[in-house]
């Protein structure tokens, strides 16, 4: 049914109608109301303009009386619509009925809620729902600005939302689990591969947002339990995936629902990454967005190791770190406070720094986390900083990151030099030198894919890198280049291992097993 939730927020459309929401689909679908439809109708400057919380471009681009230009104007600018237009594109009665729709002023309708499309990574056609005024620009977009951005308003879709849905692993699993699932879009595609999928928040206004997502996008239904953290788990349950946008903004208090984890520091990041140890199947993956203290005297790296649970590898990679400064203004700029009364702005400010000093916090990193629950006797721990460009969809490769973990484990250097090597599609070397120079400074081995890695090699690590085919062993490929260097060749087996396991580890070596 709907209803309202949240005080001064408007009522939900009803999840008890899937009928009205199919009819709803297939209308939206008909007037190409899709990701792509959108990009043609608006063009690449107004509808990257969104994303900026600026609409004076895509309202210019939907000045007509066309079925998109209407659809787009109702559900993403939050216009009325005269009712005799909206009922030719739309079943309007039927969505009045169940409050997809409102009658405003004399002859018109408005939307209840937003609705965006979004590209699933198929070609699917998905619709993401939200609150009015979160589908463009968060809570501190369209209509969302003063007292109104201190609710628990659900967000739309936003770059958190699809970094974690693209270095999300993707392989078919019996269960999965989108914890904190706001608007659902990880549901949403957690849906596509998982059989059963399980949508906890805090927030009951979400859940219902979040039925109204998948229903809207013609996904199987989830299961919904409302609850913080891990509490809405069941005893003993497990999962095959576990994925996580968490409320994980560093702040003073617990404002904002849906960013706002109310723990003190990053506690409630380190809580949700310990804790998920015991929830996950053997084999499986927990993947988390999370922003993490930078302390005075404490080493970061370190700081991250300990989060990780037992049982568990590891691989932590730090995309972005902010000085406090830069932090809180970030985060009040994007609940709006910018826009209100100087002086609030200024408090607020304050006590962003006011709890940075008392914490001894100089910075803030940001980044992913992914866990893999593991038999090993030694878990593997990798806690990196990478703020290059990474090629997304990411998933493949960070599943791959854990299968190479696996061949490591298991061969130890006889071993490897008895093994066959590949090297990874798009890699290319580059040699850096002085004009002119016999040989070059350096050497290194670049990626296109992935993550676009480079290292420095030297020229023995080249050389092997440039003829891993599959086919020679690489004992044999080494005992070649010793002698075409003329180094001796139990000398040369002896200390290149390390670097083939560095490669390897990497991704710029691929085993033929």
């Amino acid at each position: 049914m709907g209803g309202v939730t949240d005080s001064g927020l408007a009522p939900l459309p009803a999840t008890d109608r899937p009928d009205v929401a199919a009819r709803l689909r297939d209308a939206l679908l008909a007037a190409s109301f899709t990701a792509d439809g959108l990009l043609d109708l608006l063009g690449a400057p107004a509808y990257a303009a969104l994303a900026r919380s600026e609409t004076v471009p895509a309202l210019r681009a939907t000045r007509g009386d066309t079925p998109l230009e209407t659809l787009v104007r109702l559900f993403l600018l939050q216009q009325p619509a005269p009712h005799a237009r909206v009922a030719a594109v739309l079943p309007v009665e039927e969505a009045l009925e169940s409050e997809w729709l409102v009658r405003v002023g004399g002859d018109e309708v408005a939307a209840t809620v937003d609705v965006r499309p979004y590209g699933g990574p198929g070609g699917e056609d998905w619709f993401i729902v939200s609150d009015l005024g979160c589908a463009v620009g968060g809570v501190g977009g369209i209509g969302r600005q003063g007292p109104q951005a201190d609710t628990a308003v659900v967000l739309g879709v936003g770059g958190a939302s699809t970094t974690l849905a693209g270095i999300t692993v993707r392989t078919p699993v019996a269960s999965a689990l989108d914890l904190g699932t706001g608007s659902g879009i990880q549901a949403l595609h957690a849906s596509q591969h998982a059989t059963r999928v399980t949508a906890t928040d805090l927030n009951p206004r979400a859940l219902h947002i979040t039925a109204l997502t998948l229903a809207l996008s013609g996904a199987p239904a989830a299961e919904l339990r409302q609850g913080s953290l891990f509490e809405p788990v069941k005893e003993g349950e497990t999962y095959d995936l576990i994925v996580s946008n968490p409320p994980f903004v560093i702040s003073p208090g617990a404002r904002l629902t849906y960013r706002d984890g109310g723990m003190g520091g990053d506690d409630l990041c380190r809580s949700l990454v310990q804790q998920a140890g015991e929830r996950l199947s053997e084999g499986g993956f927990a993947q988390f967005l999370a922003n993490w203290q930078h302390v005075a005297g404490e080493d970061w790296q370190d700081r991250l190791r300990s989060w990780v649970p037992r049982g568990c590898d590891a691989w932590i990679v730090q995309r972005e770190v902010q000085d406090v400064t830069q932090y809180a203004e970030l985060w009040l700029r994007d609940a709006g406070d910018h826009r209100g009364d100087p002086a609030e702005y200024q408090a607020r400010y304050d006590a962003w720094l006011d709890e940075f000093e008392a914490r001894k916090v100089k910075a803030v990193g940001f980044g992913w986390i992914t866990l893999r629950r593991t038999g090993a006797a030694e878990p593997s721990v990798t806690v990196e900083e990478w703020p290059h460009p990474v090629e997304q969809p990411l998933g493949e490769a960070i599943r791959a990151h854990f299968d190479r973990l696996d061949f490591l484990r298991e061969y130890d250097d006889a071993a490897l030099l008895e093994g066959h090597f590949r090297l990874a599609a798009e890699v290319v070397q580059e040699q850096v030198g002085l004009p002119g120079a016999e040989d070059p400074e350096h050497v290194v081995l670049r990626q296109h894919r992935g993550m676009r890695r480079a290292t420095k090699v030297d020229t023995v690590g080249a050389g092997f890198a440039g003829v891993c085919d599959g086919t020679l062993s690489a004992g044999r490929i080494l005992d070649a280049i010793a002698q075409l260097v003329g180094e001796d060749p139990v000398l040369l087996r002896d200390r290149t291992p390390a670097q083939i396991r560095l490669l390897v580890e990497q991704g710029f070596l691929e085993p033929v097993v």
